[in-house]
């Protein structure tokens, strides 16, 4: 009896979090995004990580996510588009490998209540980049020569840090920072950021590897497979409906679900 309500139980948390991968991916896939900036709150608040927990869980779902939309992307963006900007992508990833790293580590060594109001500050600060960051783009980069490169750097670095405390892919910040520090068009910045993001995504998950709170993954792998290939799924169906929803009336109500999330998780610190 025991057993089989335990199968019960297991059963209907594994749906629990295919679906909730899957509406997650498809928010995410609207919008070009992989949607770990939605998947967070939600394993905080459903399904009751700890912060640094959620925070690793998410790092390893995204990794997943982010190495299947570089192809679902190829048909829009060819490889040698992306492989033609390698520049840029080094540029970035000359911040973001050590923002990374070292974002990480301070993630490890926060207090539990501290992490929970980083992660809702930072929350915050993502439904503005949605908000504000997010226009057609294309057109003349800001800044040109040494002074676009530290800036890249800069940018990068910072990017690297918000990526590993939130275990995202960083997508939300890098697809402005490509459209109005590079210039580039937003599908090219689209991919552009995910070859910026899985290397970073790769030096942060080595970095929290060394911490104790790892251990998270291996106690629920079922479950970290089972949502991340309902994240895929849904990521993949709201990249085809991309554009479907005018982006007038979708970026304001994915901000505004984001400043709810940062209020439920600032309330659990």
């Amino acid at each position: 009896m025991t057993d089989a309500h335990g199968h019960a139980g297991a059963g209907r948390g594994r749906m629990a979090a295919f679906g909730g991968g899957a509406v997650i991916g498809a928010l995410g896939g609207l919008i070009g995004l992989g949607g770990a900036e939605f998947r967070l709150p939600l394993l905080i608040g459903a399904f009751r990580f700890a912060a640094l927990e959620a925070v690793i869980l998410n790092k390893a779902m995204s990794l997943v996510v982010v190495a299947f939309a570089l192809p679902f992307r190829m048909g829009a963006v060819p490889l040698d588009a992306v492989a033609a900007h390698w520049g840029v992508v080094v540029n970035l990833l000359a911040g973001s490998l050590a923002g990374a790293w070292l974002g990480a580590g301070w993630a490890t060594r926060l207090r539990t209540e501290s992490l929970y109001r980083v992660i809702a500050v930072l929350l915050v600060l993502i439904a503005g980049a949605l908000l504000f960051g997010h226009g057609e783009g294309g057109g003349e980069p800001v800044a040109a020569g040494w002074l676009q490169m530290a800036a890249g750097v800069a940018a990068g670095f910072g990017i690297g840090v918000v990526a590993s405390l939130m275990g995202v892919a960083g997508g939300e910040l890098l697809i402005p920072t490509l459209v109005l520090l590079f210039g580039a068009d937003v599908k090219l910045a689209g991919s552009l950021s995910l070859a910026v993001s899985l290397p970073t995504m790769v030096a942060g998950f080595a970095r929290y590897s060394r911490d104790r709170s790892f251990t998270v993954l291996g106690r629920n792998r079922a479950f970290v497979v089972v949502m991340a290939a309902g994240s895929v799924i849904g990521a993949f169906v709201g990249g085809q409906l991309l554009g479907v929803v005018p982006g007038a009336v979708l970026l304001p109500l994915l901000a505004a679900l984001l400043l709810a999330s940062a209020v439920k998780v600032w309330r659990h610190g």
